[in-house]
């Protein structure tokens, strides 16, 4: 551990000592029963990883009844299973709802990996593997947290309730659907969620915003079939040419969304908000060059880091496909180019409103010759929770604790669709708990989260738990 988590853990005088003192005991199991779950390669998003997605969601299913829950079930959907499991013997206590999930992205490019993406390995107190902080190490603090303090107590301080997915990655529909359809199984006072990240290594950091996520294709077709370009060049139009023209037009040279209307219901930050974003230690150019690594910050002038990432919409291109790109030469005027795009959300803004602008855009901007087929591969609002709700508050308490320091409050550039449906159809905040560092790698090469955090995690999860119950 860090010398700052070292020392919070030896001054919680608040914290339960049987509670700490079987976190401790049991820190080798812990992180064992960690390593078997990150070499599980479950890859929603690559069919041939169905069985390993599947393999994820039955010890998620082992590791709930292991810790005390009951009603464990591995529950099939259109795609990957969801995993609930619940302990309700708590009368007239309040009930938790944990999420998190069990999928992990591909960890392509797997040369630039240092050590295998599904084999962790510990390197300078950081466990690597593909998963480790997105949301595997998070999601299972959890469960651990549940475990000692039925260990120590035989019962709970409050009811829980546990539903975690393995589509996260994928934009989350079966969940979506299962909450809207079980509102009452799923009935709680607040939910948990452990997908975040702390501000800066030992600072408690609870998230309050979370932008929305529209992710969709745009298809560009030209001829109706490859042409070579030296019999049909100058004449024949292009597809991956015309979808590139068309991609510059969607934001121009400072960053600024092209698209008519998208800032019309875009809402400032308040002054209280953002005061308290600038006195947070950030450093540009440490940013600059350790988290982004470019030769320069790019954006909407007149806007700052944070609001530039966590309160104002964007626009970015994820992938281009199409035409030739193995090796040699193939003098090809491609007939169909794809692109992934997505539109980042930030409170107020209406998706529905944003998809008709975004797919009114694209037509009037499709160049000659060229026809252009825009799909919605998600779409989700952003969120925004009351950081004076009594469970909130609780919570920051129960951070600060354990890590010695006050805790602060953030918006995230990221997206937890989830999260608004929480909101929508069981009508309940989430507390967005974080333990992973803003260096972790997430969806990257050599993801790691730091072990201490693992640990400090279980601890101030189950602090929370504790005082919540009371």
């Amino acid at each position: 551990m860090s010398q700052a988590t070292d020392a919070s853990f030896e001054s919680r005088t608040t914290l339960e000592p049987a509670v700490r003192s079987f976190v401790e005991t049991n820190r080798d199991r812990f992180l064992d029963e960690l390593k078997t779950f990150l070499r599980i390669p479950s890859v929603s998003t690559l069919p041939d990883h169905a069985a390993d997605v599947r393999r994820a969601a039955e010890f998620v299913a082992s590791a709930l009844r292991d810790a005390g829950m009951e009603n464990v079930r591995v529950i099939p959907t259109a795609g990957h299973p969801l995993v609930y499991g619940d302990w309700l013997h708590a009368p007239g206590k309040r009930t938790v709802l944990c999420y998190g999930h069990y999928d992990v992205q591909p960890p392509d490019p797997l040369d630039e990996w240092i050590t295998p993406p599904f084999e962790p390995t510990l390197r300078d107190g950081n466990l690597y593997a593909r998963g480790s902080a997105d949301d595997k190490g998070q999601m299972y603090m959890h469960i651990k947290a549940v475990e000692a303090l039925r260990a120590v107590n035989g019962k709970l301080p409050v009811n829980v309730k546990f539903l975690i997915e393995g589509e996260e990655e994928v934009g989350g529909e079966a969940i979506a659907k299962y909450v809207a359809e079980h509102p009452a199984e799923l009935k709680a006072d607040v939910a948990l969620v452990s997908d975040t990240e702390l501000y800066a290594e030992g600072i408690p950091t609870l998230c309050v915003g979370l932008r929305g996520l529209i992710y969709t294709e745009i298809e560009a077709r030209g001829p109706s079939r490859d042409l070579h370009s030296g019999m049909y060049g100058g004449a024949a139009p292009n597809a991956v040419f015309g979808l590139v023209e068309l991609l510059g037009k969607l934001k121009d040279a400072n960053g600024h969304i092209q698209i008519p209307g998208i800032y019309d219901d875009v809402e400032p930050p308040s002054p209280a908000e953002k005061h308290s974003w600038s006195i947070l230690p950030f450093d540009e150019q440490e940013f600059l060059k350790n988290e982004v690594g470019s030769s320069q910050l790019t954006g909407e002038p007149g806007f700052t880091v944070f609001e530039r990432t966590w309160a104002r919409p964007t626009l970015e291109v994820h992938g281009i496909a199409g035409g030739f790109t193995a090796a040699g030469a193939k003098t090809v005027i491609p007939a169909k180019a794809t692109a992934k795009v997505s539109i980042r959300l930030v409170p107020k803004q209406d998706p529905d409103k944003v998809v008709a602008a975004y797919k009114a855009f694209v037509q009037e901007c499709t160049p000659a010759g060229i026809q252009t087929q825009v799909r919605v591969l998600s779409a989700g609002p952003a969120i925004s929770v009351n950081p004076d709700h009594p469970a909130i508050a609780i919570a920051a308490r129960a951070f600060a604790d354990v890590l010695g320091r006050e805790t602060v409050f953030i918006r995230s550039g990221g997206s937890i669709p989830i999260v608004g449906d929480f909101a929508i159809h069981l009508g309940i905040p989430t507390i967005l708990m974080g333990f992973g560092l803003p260096d972790d790698g997430l969806h990257s090469p050599n993801e790691k989260y730091k072990l201490a955090n693992y640990y400090a995690g279980i601890m101030t999860i189950a602090h929370f738990l504790e005082q919540y119950g009371k």
